[in-house]
């Protein structure tokens, strides 16, 4: 008779194919169920789309720059971090809260493994948060008028901002296990923001995402923001946390060990690259595009006129092109056929932390464009021609201090379909009544209360009569030194009331 004796198996073990590691992916499903399920996480969600969905088009109108757009999807995520940062915390805690840790010594998964798993299940959140991202930055990239490229750095920052929050938040459940630190946390991760935000250019990077307080669109070229560097440095910091998170909860492994040790080089790395400021390459650069933008310009001719844009804005040469013909088409005289020179121009020499303002043009017939369109631009650009078309250059045109400014007013937002709201748009203070100062890619126009009485009139009438007067007038309209109350008598208007002196 043959005894056949059988090897114990191990306490807590099981010989099924995949072992641990079918039960662990097992485990990151459910979890990934329960955290996107979980009400603070759905709010955050909820408020990130209906944030995004109401956003769109905002921004930019029908013409986005997408190495803007990239970079506006790096906010809202912060939001769905922290939920869950706090949803993992209490799902990391959710046994000890319920007095069931001791029922899990009998299972096949210890407790570095269920941590592992809580670890996958903030990687699901990461992607739901990434294709969030795409979609939004895809609906920029995907109008008409879009413009520049976009980053993907800048892109994976948001996903990689909810990565990190969720692991942070597992790590301090191991660490502190008490379901209020998770709390605190968020408070503390806010003060920091404030705190670090408010700091030089190499300490903000420190941050999940760093802002720019700036209206300035730049080149992408030009852009100088280290943002794979920075993608870098918080995919590392991320991962860094994940795997301190499973050497807590018990998982010292060589293989645990030996990825910590490379995510934490991989952060110091990110970190100290992002933290270099700019190369002397990018500074020169930057310099040659606001000093000298015509060397690295490319310039096309429109009906005699010419129109220099950096690379990236070649497809708005049309509209610009547009709005320089509709601009003459109610000119009179020599200005009638007038060609001009439309040069794009950007202050560029100090990044996206400045907003230098650009000097007028001296040479004629000269007109600067900028690096937005659509919306209020247009107007302003429309009020640059007019100027240049009336005074000879930008530099004479921003001098003007007398009732010139009524035809100039007229070229600028007569062919616009609603005049009136094309004038409050140009308008600093959106007044239609009243002296105000008219904006333009350079320096403002000054508008006294009795010119624009005379041009409310004048817009008063049917386009083509109003046309008709000023292009009859035309040269004593534009004479130097034409009151509003002279400029009213030659348009056969009445009289203003308003005072006539310069702002």
């Amino acid at each position: 008779m043959t005894t056949v004796v059988e090897k114990p198996l191990a306490p807590g073990t099981r010989n099924e194919p995949g072992g641990p590691f079918k039960a662990v992916l097992a485990l990151a499903l459910f979890e990934s169920r329960r955290l996107l399920t979980r009400i603070p996480v759905l709010l955050a969600f909820a408020v990130y789309l209906g944030w995004t969905v109401w956003r769109a088009g905002r921004a930019w109108g029908d013409h986005p720059a997408l190495q803007d757009a990239d970079r506006a999807t790096q906010s809202a995520p912060m939001l769905v971090g922290l939920a869950v940062l706090l949803s993992v915390n209490q799902a990391a805690l959710r046994s000890r809260r319920h007095d069931t840790e001791r029922h899990f010594a009998v299972l096949l998964l210890p407790h570095w493994c269920r941590t592992v798993a809580h670890a996958l299940s903030v990687v699901a959140v990461a992607l739901v948060t990434a294709v969030c991202v795409a979609g939004q930055f895809g609906s920029e990239a995907l109008r008409p008028g879009a413009i520049g490229q976009g980053s993907v750095g800048e892109l994976l920052v948001g996903p990689l901002t909810v990565l990190l929050f969720g692991l942070t938040g597992l790590l301090v459940a191991g660490l502190v296990r008490t379901p209020l630190a998770a709390p605190l946390l968020v408070v503390l991760s806010l003060f920091l923001f404030l705190f670090f935000s408010g700091l030089d250019y190499g300490s903000r990077w420190l941050l999940p995402a760093v802002e720019e307080a700036t209206s300035n669109t730049l080149p992408s070229d030009l852009m100088g923001r280290p943002a794979a560097w920075h993608a870098l440095y918080l995919a590392g910091l991320a991962l860094f946390l994940g795997l301190v998170a499973v050497l807590v909860a018990g998982g010292r492994k060589p293989a645990v060990l030996a990825a910590t040790a490379a995510a934490l080089a991989m952060t110091l790395v990110g970190g100290v690259a992002q933290s270099g400021g700019d190369s002397p390459q990018l500074v020169k650069a930057r310099e040659r595009a606001t000093v000298h933008p015509e060397q690295v310009q490319t310039c096309v001719r429109r009906d005699g006129s010419t129109y220099c844009a950096f690379p990236e804005w070649g497809p708005q040469v049309g509209d610009w092109a547009a709005v320089v013909d509709r601009v003459r088409s109610l000119a009179g005289g020599g200005a009638h056929e007038q060609d001009v020179v439309v040069r794009q121009r950007v202050e560029a020499r100090y990044g996206l932390s400045g907003d230098g303002a650009l000097t007028p043009l001296e040479r004629p017939h000269e007109v600067t464009v900028g690096t937005q369109w659509g919306g209020n631009r247009v107007p302003e650009f429309s009020a640059a021609v007019a100027g240049v078309l009336i005074a000879g250059d930008e530099k004479a045109a921003t001098s003007i201090c007398d009732a010139r400014i009524i035809p100039l007013m007229w070229l600028a937002v007569g062919w616009e379909s609603d005049p009136l709201d094309a004038l409050r748009r140009v308008r600093l203070d959106d007044s239609i009544t009243g002296s105000a100062l008219v904006l333009q890619p350079t320096d403002g126009l000054s508008m006294t209360a009795a010119q624009t009485e005379v041009l409310r009139a004048l817009l008063d009438l049917p386009r083509g009569e109003a046309g008709a007067r000023v292009k009859d007038r035309w040269r004593e309209l534009t004479a130097p030194k034409v009151t509003a109350a002279r400029a009213a008598a030659l348009l056969d208007l009445p009289e203003p009331d308003g005072e006539d002196k310069c702002l």
